[in-house]
């Protein structure tokens, strides 16, 4: 029998989990429209040095606030923890998004977001390797099913515009596995800073390096580039960097990361979708036999990742 107090509780929880879905799912398509933003500011002449410089120094306020607000009240950084704080900053957000923006500018962003979805089989391959994991048959052929899928779109775009897209799928597979490292190496900070305080901390760090990295190999002329660029830098860093980051914190919060994760499975699909209209991105039979393929394996990975888990 119900009472006015369980139902009340029953639709309490099932406003939290309806919020939830839709923060992570608004997170996923935020953080896909990245790639359109890179390839629409290609267009304008400017190279992956400059390009990911403006994203950084834009975004770098956004992060040092993050980091100042999550680290009030909070204990002192050990020199142990500023050491792991630039390590993971280096992995998870300089190179990750270097090598990403770098590969951009040779494939096309729906074969880019679905590279980039293989990352948590790269996490499992690296605790396999590192800490001798064990991989189960499901975990597997979750993880066959998916690469199986990258290569369909990867062998069609090579067949379309010819040898550069391994250039760039390798630049961009590359990125995945450098952030895999932040995600295997980031749970034990996680865990002692905070998933906020470390995030603000490490893609301070993040920033920091990118703008560095673009005052020692580009002249301060090269800052001179199109409106457009600024506009789509501006966008790239608040809507497709900063906010997706509380989004997803907020749906993890609300629902966990298991189900935030599985919503997050409309990233790619979105990402195909506004490559089509913004970017006049060809879809055909190809493309979406590679995204089911690729989406159906990490649903069965992440099944079985729950499954050995408990």
């Amino acid at each position: 029998m119900t009472t006015p107090l369980t139902d009340a509780a029953a639709a309490a929880a099932n406003k939290r989990l309806v919020v939830g879905l839709v923060l992570a799912m608004l997170g996923a398509i935020a953080f896909s429209g990245k790639a359109i933003i890179v390839k629409l500011a290609y267009r304008h002449g400017v190279d992956a040095v400059t390009l990911i410089m403006y994203r950084m120094l834009f975004a770098l306020p956004l992060f040092a606030a993050m980091a100042w607000w999550s680290s009030r009240g909070k204990p002192p950084l050990a020199r142990r923890d500023w050491l792991g704080i630039l390590g993971l900053g280096v992995s998870g957000y300089y190179l990750a998004s270097f090598l990403d923006f770098a590969g951009l500018a040779y494939i096309s962003a729906s074969l880019e977001r679905l590279i980039l979805y293989l990352t948590p089989t790269l996490v499992l391959l690296l605790s396999l390797l590192m800490f001798g994991r064990r991989v189960s048959r499901l975990q597997a052929l979750g993880t066959a099913i998916s690469y199986a899928g990258v290569m369909v779109v990867f062998g069609h775009e090579v067949s379309l515009s010819g040898s550069h897209v391994a250039v760039g799928a390798g630049l961009v597979f590359a990125s995945a596995i450098s952030y895999a490292i932040y995600l295997t190496y980031s749970g034990e900070m996680v865990q002692r800073l905070g998933s906020l305080r470390l995030v603000g901390l490490a893609t301070t760090v993040a920033c920091v390096l990118c703008i560095t990295q673009f005052v020692v190999l580009r002249p301060l002329s090269a800052a001179l580039v199109a409106p457009e660029v600024i506009s789509l830098s501006v966008l790239n860093a608040t809507l497709c960097t900063a906010v997706p980051v509380l989004l997803v914190m907020m749906a993890i919060e609300r629902i966990g990361a298991g189900a935030s994760s599985q919503a997050g499975m409309v990233g790619p699909i979105s990402t195909i979708l506004m490559g089509v209209w913004l970017l006049d991105e060809s879809f055909t039979a190809w493309v979406a036999a590679g995204t089911v393929l690729v989406i159906a394996g990490i649903f069965v990975f992440s099944r079985a990742s729950r499954v050995s888990s408990r």
